[in-house]
């Protein structure tokens, strides 16, 4: 799964948007750039930029248009950086990107990617280069095991393309395409390749998980995928993202009930706690469905953390819908949850469905919404003051101040302070004080991996 080196030397810049499968894909790409001899470098030293770019909102795809144009003058200057546009907006605007920035030279769909190392070869010889997924279906993947990344001590592990569920706000089946399942043994390989590189925690990825294997044969399911994943020698963790409801079934419930290194931690997206916007969605359960399953899940596995996502201000949403909504955040008492007002997306029906919210108002229900959830996220966090839990570090902290930045198997993100040293490596820490997004702690003792590994998390 690993390319060969060519005698190419050209530098790079990556800057990548969006979604974890964007930062997979963008891992992917450095690699393979890497065994061609590229090297990476500075955007001001680059011979190429390569933007990874997401188009699931509006205001994404105006970052990366804002970007774009600031290499403008030195393209014309100095004929270069030139630029690569990889993903989800490469595949929405086209060749609309080349006709409006002379700068952009390579315009490449998400279901190409594997024509991207050769496709900037060909613009670095004064070539404009536009690989579009024209068939739903057909997926040109690169064949690479991620082994540059951005982490060196967790990563992503792509197991399907594409979505089929077509929910009305919804812009991902029409530039991401149908759902592929990649083949089981291709990915048990690629987990071997990382955990062999020094990973520690995988994390499966998927527009929906929960529908892999449906266009396989034998029968092999999403829950198969993770025993097979969990069961490989050396590996600590092992996550998932994104499961959708209509599709989340009790078989992975017991699995991960089962499995101690499949982490007890689900992102499972309500959206609307109203029938009637769930049903103008189209997403295909209603919130009592959706309450079962999460009944189910804590029944089986009491200590997991549930975060969800959800959109207030869907065409149509009236005040007794929001009132619902607020009622089943109530009820859900989620650990967290992803928060956004409703964004029309040109090419999906609610884009033209009628009775469209206000920004105004989008924006008050929106600061309603985050209130409610960030007294909940709060006091979910503060239970946890004075507990020990276990904590694999793999980052420094956003803010820097001397603090690393890790993990429970929970996914609770917990600070503490520390210094490189402790990086990719698990302690037990007590939790000192807590917020809505973080916990703060301090450690009580270093965990041995063999230990850990012989009993799971």
């Amino acid at each position: 799964m690993r390319e060969g080196r060519t005698d190419m030397s050209f530098s790079f810049a990556i800057n990548i948007y969006g979604c974890q499968m964007n930062q997979y894909d963008g891992d992917r790409l450095r690699t393979a750039l890497n065994f061609r001899g590229w090297k990476e470098t500075d955007p001001s030293q680059a011979d190429v930029i390569i933007i990874v770019t997401c188009s699931i909102r509006e205001k994404a795809e105006q970052k990366v248009l804002s970007e774009i144009g600031r290499y403008k003058k030195a393209f014309g200057v100095k004929g270069k950086p030139i630029l690569a546009v990889i993903g989800c907006m490469a595949q929405n605007m086209g060749v609309e990107l080349i006709r409006r920035f002379p700068q952009v030279r390579v315009v490449v769909g998400p279901r190409h990617i594997g024509l991207v190392p050769d496709a900037l070869e060909k613009a670095l010889r004064n070539k404009v280069v536009v690989y579009l997924d024209e068939d739903p279906r057909e997926m040109v993947d690169l064949k690479v095991t991620p082994i540059i990344r951005s982490n060196p001590f967790k990563a992503f592990v792509t197991i399907a393309h594409g979505c089929d569920n077509f929910c009305t706000y919804c812009i991902v089946p029409y530039v991401r395409g149908r759902f592929v399942s990649r083949r089981p043994d291709e990915i048990l390989e690629e987990v071997s390749e990382l955990i062999e590189d020094g990973i520690l925690e995988i994390t499966l990825l998927g527009q929906n998980v929960d529908s892999y294997g449906r266009d396989l044969c034998k029968g092999y399911r999403f829950s198969d995928l993770l025993r097979d994943v969990s069961r490989i020698p050396g590996l600590l963790r092992v996550r998932f993202t994104t499961s959708h409801p209509r599709d989340f079934t009790d078989d992975v419930i017991e699995v991960m009930a089962e499995e101690p290194k499949i982490c007890p931690a689900v992102n499972l997206p309500i959206q609307s706690g109203s029938d009637k916007i769930l049903k103008k969605m189209n997403r295909g359960y209603t919130v009592k469905g959706y309450e079962g399953i999460i009944r189910r899940l804590r029944n089986a596995i009491p200590d997991i953390s549930i975060t969800s996502d959800l959109i207030v201000g869907f065409p149509g949403e009236t005040e007794e819908d929001f009132m619902d909504t607020l009622n089943m955040l109530e009820r859900m008492q989620f650990d967290l949850v992803h928060t956004a007002s409703y964004s029309p997306r040109e090419g999906t029906p609610a884009a033209v469905m009628p009775d469209q919210i206000s920004q105004e108002e989008k924006k008050r229900r929106l600061a309603i919404v985050n209130e409610l959830q960030d007294a909940i996220s709060f006091k979910k966090n503060l239970d946890l003051v004075g507990k020990v839990v276990e904590v694999l570090f793999d980052d420094l902290a956003p803010k820097g101040g001397g603090l690393l930045q890790g993990r429970t198997s929970t996914d609770k993100v917990v600070l503490v302070p520390g210094d490189e040293t402790m990086l990719g490596k698990l302690y037990e820490v007590r939790i000192t004080e807590a917020s809505n997004w973080y916990l703060y702690g301090e450690v009580v003792s270093l965990r041995d991996f063999n230990d850990v590994l012989e009993v799971g998390l």
